[in-house]
């Protein structure tokens, strides 16, 4: 049987440095910019889009706005009547609209999906931001009355490594070393024009003090606005895209494999559940070798780069053994020896990543996707992979809960 390709025509992102509350845009400006954006990148017409899909985490609490996927009606007359649908999975809810948009091609519904991820965060201070975070876990038991929920719990993910394999402080600080200085690359990134290197996330000071047990503040990702959309298409419209635009359908990229585990809320029973397995977050690593089996690829060989969820630079650390690139609970291997450098063998978070490039929750998950786009067609700019043809992403919400990764690549 064949396989039925979701192919990625293109896409938009938002400039993540913006604060949009302080320009006095609503969350519809975003919606705007990124959708308007990408039709002129891609060169379709609105009437060509058949169906919308949106990814968010929590609208109804930084905006007081729910009803997400109606929004699309206001960007353009042509849209009034489009079938929309808003998605959320915490901070993989850009991916969960990926895939629910996929199979709708896959299933010969539509042939044009646009597919939004956003999140309007400045919209309140950082303890209130943070104490709307913690929905995203068992809210009563793992975050009311906690300041800063998150780096907490991903702090407890690095003391469970290093009570099993043992962890430096050292090897993390290089981590969020090489994605601030890939986001200096990236003229989307957030943190472009931030200064960090290795020696100050070793410091802890005022400056960058402990958050979360092993996790200061140089290890986390950022409070960020931002949109980020695709369009996706089945075979028969890419095909008549390609002529019309003067390209091969081989030089398209589609979704070559994906997937999508769901593990318990609470981080305790993950651990709990996990004690007597290899790997601390199984359920993550089934997320990636399903999405290999699906590309037809026998292990993370196969891949030129990976952009993952480093919410903190901790679930960075799970990703690189997670994916492979290492055995268990020897990430520091990849770190020490180059692997996940810009010019390392498999680069890690070319982007910059949610600690560089920027973290708008329920943009994540597309943003990423629309970087291994960029990779694999060679339009990445000064962060571009050498020679990259298939990339992989890893999108988390919770402390692992819902986890999703898409192969990304060109034949």
């Amino acid at each position: 049987m064949n396989q039925v390709k979701t192919y990625i025509l293109g896409g938009y992102q938002t400039d993540f440095v913006r604060n949009w509350s302080k320009e006095n845009k609503h969350l519809m400006a975003m919606y705007q910019e990124a959708v308007d954006g990408m039709m002129k990148e891609v060169k379709i017409d609105p009437e060509e889009i058949d169906v919308a899909h949106v990814g968010n985490f929590a609208a109804e609490l930084y905006c007081n706005q729910g009803h997400l996927g109606a929004f699309f009606t206001h960007i353009n007359p042509a849209f009034r009547g489009l079938p929309t649908s808003r998605h959320e999975a915490a901070c993989a809810s850009g991916s969960i609209a990926i895939l629910a948009a996929s199979a709708e091609i896959e299933a010969g519904r539509y042939d044009v999906a646009c597919v939004l991820g956003v999140e309007q965060m400045k919209t309140v201070g950082p303890k209130e931001g943070g104490d709307y975070l913690g929905t995203a876990a068992w809210y009563e038991l793992e975050a009311e009355g906690v300041e800063f929920p998150f780096p907490k719990l991903f702090g407890k993910l690095g003391d469970e490594y290093d009570k099993r394999y043992g962890l430096k402080y050292e090897h993390l600080a290089e981590i969020s070393n090489i994605n601030y200085g890939n986001a200096r690359l990236n003229p989307n990134a957030q943190t472009r024009t931030w200064f960090m290197n290795k020696q100050h996330a070793c410091m802890q000071d005022d400056n960058n003090a402990a958050v979360g047990g092993i996790v200061r503040i140089s290890d986390c990702s950022q409070v960020t606005d931002g949109a980020a959309v695709l369009l996706l298409a089945s075979e028969k419209y890419a095909t008549e895209w390609a002529k019309r635009n003067n390209k091969q359908l081989s030089d398209i990229p589609y979704i070559k494999g994906w997937g999508h585990h769901t593990s318990p809320l609470l981080l305790t029973d993950k651990f709990e559940e996990s004690k007597n397995h290899e790997f601390i977050l199984p359920h993550v690593r089934s997320t990636v070798t399903d999405a290999f089996k699906r590309a037809g690829m026998a292990d993370a060989g196969s891949i030129d780069g990976i952009e993952t969820h480093d919410c903190f630079t901790t679930s960075e650390y799970m990703a690189i053994d997670h994916f492979g690139l290492t055995k268990p609970g020897e990430s520091w291997k990849a770190i020490e020896e180059g692997v996940i450098a810009l010019d390392g063998k498999c680069p890690i978070n070319a982007s910059g990543g949610l600690i560089g490039a920027g973290h708008p929750v329920g943009a994540t998950g597309t943003r990423q996707v629309l970087d291994c786009f960029r990779q694999v067609t060679g339009t990445a700019g000064d962060y571009q992979i050498q020679g990259a043809r298939n990339m992989a992403t890893l999108n988390i919400g919770g402390s692992g809960t819902t986890s999703v990764t898409f192969v990304v690549g060109v034949d």
